[in-house]
């Protein structure tokens, strides 16, 4: 049967119509909520792993054929002939011999006459000998002098000495002769005179003192112990009017560690006494004693972190008075610390010290020869000194050095003209021409700067100067001290045979004071104030050879004869050819 496409769209819109008439029933379908509950329950798809090197399946993966190969080799004539290699050799400079020995002489205006002869010898690989001998004399001839102004110094050392793998030590024994002049007269000395009395006195002056040191020491060191190194020393020093004494100065050293930290302990005996025959007003009847014994003990050890090293430690002292039992006790800071501002370039540094310093009169003398015997000798105690500074480099070449400091001090020596007066009975230092020792408390404000360059092997240059302020609490003036003082050298070789150097130095007014006690001042004259001064030195050199040496070195250039010391004028130009020679036994 056959249903054509209009038959079709009849059937179904009588179905539509079915459909609408039995959805449009009275009879309502009730609301109801139904939950359906059912379990999740997951489940894990198969995998499959890819693999990593996955079958091929094209034509073109066939087995390859393994193919052979062969060398057919035959000789071929060559005239080339390899020449050998040859080191390049490296250009090294030839080292400079080392003598042990030198013998050095000198002659100069002003009839000056320098000698040193310095040997050694290696006794076997541990002990050795050496000894040293020197001399440094002048004849004088200072213009307007009118007292024999000649000196000499002459000294000899002897060392016996050993370096073994766990201790070093050396003995020395020395002796030294000293001769100067008191030719330091007032300017307006004897002008009351009339000139044949004048000359008379003058002429019955002899102004020599000699001085004269027996010294003998030792010094030991330790590689591996808590005694680390040991320095003794024994010196007799005495002069030409029957003044003498003796001083013994010993520091052991210890050093150890305390957790982590080295531990360094210094422990000091220091002993001097002598005798002056008398005192200046020549009216004692016994000699003049003097004697302390100082007992030291002065612990310290370093902290290091980072770019910080603190160094702090104690002194502490026990002073005898040997002479009038008068017996004190000290305590000083030994503190001190660095930081690195800027690695080696800018290093601060500040701290506070203190010491007991011994004085002696063979220190005294080495400062100012032209001393009286009859001095009075006590130690100084140097409270604090409390400084703070930068120092480092500007460039590779060139380093600096600024400084300032506060310095406390009770006992503190100072250098003094005598009072004088004309009487021929007089004792040969007692005419205005020496010098005396007074103590007074100071303080001094310090400001001191360096600078150090080296422009290259063959040139060097250096400067500093230090700049003082004094207070004194008894004495009116701080006596021959200088407010101002300035050091500059520079040193180049020329040629490798020919070298040159210089040394500039200048020091500041001063002042002194000294009464002729047989004058009745009205006004009583105050303080002299000593003229400031340069000094220029020069020197010039000659290498011969690796042995001899010639030079030819020129002091004081501008002729001043300025005033070292008061009424002392020092040398005018001074000229001294000499040689060095460099040997071995």
């Amino acid at each position: 049967m056959r249903i054509n496409f209009q038959n079709k769209i009849i059937i179904s819109l009588l179905l539509i119509a079915f459909q609408f008439s039995f959805a449009q029933k009275k009879e309502q379908i009730g609301t109801e909520t139904v939950n359906v509950v059912k379990p999740y329950t997951p489940t894990i798809s198969d995998a499959f792993k890819v693999k990593e090197t996955p079958a091929l399946e094209e034509e073109g993966n066939t087995k390859k054929e393994t193919i052979k190969y062969t060398i057919f080799s035959f000789p071929v004539a060559s005239t080339f002939t390899p020449s050998k290699g040859k080191a390049e050799g490296v250009e090294k400079e030839k080292q400079e011999h080392l003598f042990k020995n030198y013998a050095t002489l000198g002659v100069g205006n002003y009839g000056t006459f320098i000698g040193e002869l310095f040997v050694n010898h290696d006794l076997n690989s541990t002990d050795y000998v050496s000894g040293m001998f020197r001399h440094h004399s002048s004849q004088g001839g200072i213009k307007g002098v009118a007292l024999d102004d000649r000196f000499y110094d002459s000294a000899i050392d002897l060392t016996y000495g050993s370096n073994q793998k766990e201790v070093s030590w050396n003995l020395d024994l020395g002796y030294q002769n000293q001769i100067y002049n008191w030719y330091g007269l007032p300017t307006d000395f004897g002008s009351t005179m009339i000139p044949s009395d004048r000359r008379t006195l003058i002429n019955g002056i002899n102004p020599q003192q000699t001085y004269n040191t027996i010294s003998l020491g030792g010094k030991i060191d330790f590689n591996e112990s808590i005694l680390n190194k040991m320095s003794v020393k024994f010196n007799h020093f005495s002069d030409l009017f029957e003044s003498s004494e003796n001083r013994f100065y010993a520091k052991p050293i210890l050093k150890f560690d305390v957790m982590e930290s080295a531990v360094k302990t210094d422990l000091i005996v220091d002993y001097v006494g002598g005798s002056f025959k008398k005192n200046y007003s020549n009216t004692n009847a016994q000699p003049v004693k003097y004697g302390f014994t100082n007992f030291g003990i002065a612990p310290s050890f370093v902290m290091q972190e980072d770019d910080w090293t603190l160094n702090i430690g104690a002194g502490l002292f026990y002073s005898l008075d040997n002479e009038n039992s008068n017996n004190n006790f000290f305590v000083y800071p030994q503190i001190n610390a660095s930081y690195k501002v800027v690695g080696d370039l800018m290093i601060f540094y500040a701290g506070a010290e203190g010491n007991l310093e011994q004085n002696s009169y063979q220190d005294f003398v080495s400062k100012n020869p032209f001393l009286s015997p009859t001095l009075n000798i006590a130690p100084t105690d140097k409270q604090y000194d409390i400084f703070a500074g930068l120092k480092g480099k500007l460039t590779n070449n060139v380093s600096y050095n600024i400084k300032g400091s506060y310095v406390n001090e009770r006992n503190k020596a100072l250098f003094k003209s005598n009072d004088y007066n004309e009487n021929a009975t007089n004792q040969e230092y007692a005419f205005g021409n020496s010098f005396q020792v007074v103590y007074d408390d100071m303080r001094t404000l310090s400001f001191y700067g360096e600078l150090k360059a080296d422009f290259s092997k063959d040139v060097s240059f250096g400067i500093n100067g230090t700049f003082n302020s004094y207070t004194n609490d008894f004495q009116s003036e701080a006596w021959n001290l200088p407010t101002v003082k300035i050091n500059s050298n520079i040193n180049f070789n020329i040629t490798p045979k020919w070298f040159a150097g210089a040394n500039v130095f200048y020091v500041g007014e001063r002042k002194d004071q000294k009464l002729n006690t047989d004058v009745v001042y009205v006004v009583q004259p105050g303080p002299f104030t000593l003229p400031s001064y340069f000094d220029v030195n020069a020197n010039v050199g000659f290498k011969y050879s690796d042995r001899l040496t010639a030079f030819l070195k020129a002091n004081n250039i501008t002729n001043r004869a300025y005033e070292k010391w008061l009424n002392y004028p020092v040398q005018g130009f001074q000229v001294i050819l000499g040689v060095n020679y460099k040997f071995d036994f």
